[in-house]
């Protein structure tokens, strides 16, 4: 009490000499009883000077100098305050018997620094909220001071224990609840934890089939927590039409025209279900076809299964099939594990029309089962656009390949070839996005990927280049048994999702089956992405070079692409 008029007087008189005319006022402080050096701050104001100081005064006293107070000094135009710290007190015994054993085990013993009891009381009760008590209440109480030494009393309510309800969806979306209840983590009847709720928050913000709007709403009925989501699907689906104009090798001085027709469908019925179906015409006789679909949460289980088909027609020298079965399951919000296992067969079209010579052709009928295993590491900040962050995939497979003798063939070409061997591969990539300003971004990224068998064939190899790869070159214009390349853009947005870029891409392919083992293509260009109400236009001008095209505008490849989201 007598502190508290001390202080009081002292700042009737600070300003009755502000009245009188004080001109500049210099606050004074050490940071600590017996430091040497001072911090000076000189204001003008009555107002500045009442901030500074009690704010000041809070920092100290919160360390345990709770008698410290400003002595004011007069000199000619300048009012002096500087701070007295006056004793330190700290605490000499506290009693903790009405706090449960199993909070004081996991939060370890009170120290008896002034500040040190209020700062476990903070870490107490967040402790509380997360073991089922939300309504926790810890407070000081009996508190006794002798000469510089507090004593005092903790009493701790905890209140009634929470638990989890089932979760509701506001605002206007098709997602089910039990999707939305299986996303979450949430399982009712589970105590209440804040610091789930919190990451169950994070988790729903970052789904690529909706989006969180505002805070989720807490309400509480006998003795259950249930959390109530506002979410607003977003538009996710894609309808995605990219025409190729490329020069006619076959007819010199024309053009040919390339295609791809790429339809996602996401999130059907509102459970995670996902169908994808895409198609591209490399040339006059070469096209691919891809279809999978994806189930989520298959039995209210946390594994994702999914199946897909891919199918590829090189001109008349063969054809390929892929069958994959797929099972997932989420690691955390940014990682993603998956197991699959795939059949590969591929078969020649037109085995007569061959010039094999002594040899087996290049490519040749073969199947393939391989098992592997995946993970997608992603950082990104948004699913749909990123601006900033980072995304890591990879898959390793392996397997046993068998291959099968063609009786369009001579059986004399097959002699030596080991019928049965196993065959390994591996893929990854990493793209990194850098947020420079709201104008300006770069995109990086690199893929690699490598084939092992002592006997590998054409139809076996990788197929890499054009839009989605490496610029500049048709679409699957490359075979690869390995190869690795990097993507590097500029982009300068004058719009969310819109931006001029400009463009490299550089690339390392090893090809057993071409005169020259090891290509170095690389590609420069520019391009636009414009976003539009009706969907995403993008125009991409890209001019490549490898061992068997050279650097010339007339081997420039022009990208028109249309993705229409709904």
């Amino acid at each position: 009490m007598k502190s508290f008029l001390l202080t009081v007087i002292s700042w009737i008189a600070f300003g009755q000499a502000i009245c009188l005319g004080q001109d500049v006022i210099r606050v004074e402080w050490k940071l600590a009883p017996l430091a040497e050096n001072k911090i000076i701050r000189d204001v003008s104001r009555l107002e500045e000077a009442d901030i500074l100081v009690d704010s000041v005064s809070r920092v100290f006293q919160a360390q345990g100098y709770l008698e410290g107070y400003f002595q004011k000094e007069f000199q000619t135009d300048t009012l002096f305050l500087a701070w007295n710290f006056g004793r330190l007190f700290r605490w000499e015994n506290i009693k903790t018997e009405s706090i449960p054993k199993e909070f004081l085990n996991a939060l370890g013993q009170i120290g008896l620094n002034y500040p040190e009891p209020y700062l476990w009381i903070d870490r107490t009760l967040g402790h509380a909220e997360n073991q089922g008590f939300p309504f926790a209440k810890l407070r000081m109480d009996s508190l006794t001071v002798n000469d510089s030494l507090i004593s005092g009393v903790l009493v701790f309510d905890s209140g009634p224990r929470i638990t989890w309800d089932s979760l509701g969806i506001a605002g206007e979306s098709k997602t089910k609840v039990q999707y939305l209840q299986q996303v979450s983590g949430l399982v009712p009847g589970r105590i209440f934890s804040q610091k789930e709720l919190q990451k169950t928050t994070q988790t729903i913000r970052r789904s690529p089939y909706f989006t969180l709007v505002g805070s989720p709403e807490l309400t509480f009925q006998t003795q259950r927590a249930r959390p109530i989501f506002t979410i607003q699907d977003r538009r996710v689906n894609v309808f995605d039409g990219v025409i190729g104009l490329l020069p006619n090798e076959n007819e010199p001085g024309k053009v040919l025209v390339t295609g791809e027709v790429d339809l996602q469908l996401y999130h059907l019925g509102g459970k995670g279900r996902d169908f994808s179906l895409n198609w591209q015409r490399l040339n006059i006789q070469s096209q691919s076809l891809e279809a999978k679909v994806k189930e989520s949460f298959v039995f209210r289980s946390p594994l994702d299964v999914s199946a897909g088909f891919s199918l590829l027609k090189q001109d008349s020298s063969f054809v390929n099939r892929t069958f994959e079965l797929d099972f997932g399951y989420r690691l955390s919000d940014d990682g993603y594990l998956n197991f699959f296992t795939k059949r590969q067969a591929g078969d020649l079209i037109s085995p007569g029309d061959l010039s094999f010579g002594l040899n087996l052709p290049a490519s040749i009928d073969y199947r393939w089962n391989q098992y592997g295993i995946g993970i997608d590491w992603n950082k990104l900040d948004s699913p749909i656009s990123p601006r900033n962050g980072s995304r890591i995939q990879g898959t390793i497979s392996l397997g046993n390949k068998r291959v099968l003798q063609n009786t369009g063939l001579p059986e004399e070409l097959y002699a030596g070839l080991e019928e049965s061997s196993p065959q390994y591969q591996g893929w990854f990539s990493g793209e990194k996005h850098l947020f420079i300003k709201p104008t300006w971004g770069m995109w990086f990224r690199g893929v690699g990927g490598f084939l092992q068998n002592q006997n590998l064939f054409l139809n076996e190899l990788y197929r890499i280049g054009g839009l989605k790869s490496i610029r500049g070159f048709n679409e699957k214009n490359f075979f690869a048994k390995n190869f690795g390349y990097l993507n590097m853009e500029q982009r300068l947005f004058f719009d969310q999702n819109s931006f001029l870029m400009v463009f490299a891409d550089l690339g390392i392919i090893e090809t057993p089956y071409n005169s020259q083992k090891i290509d170095r293509p690389f590609s420069f260009g520019t391009g636009i992405n414009l976003d539009t109400d009706g969907g995403l236009f993008s125009f991409v001008l890209a001019i490549g070079k490898s061992s068997s095209q050279p650097l010339s505008f007339s081997y420039s490849r022009v990208h028109f692409g249309y993705l229409a989201r709904f």
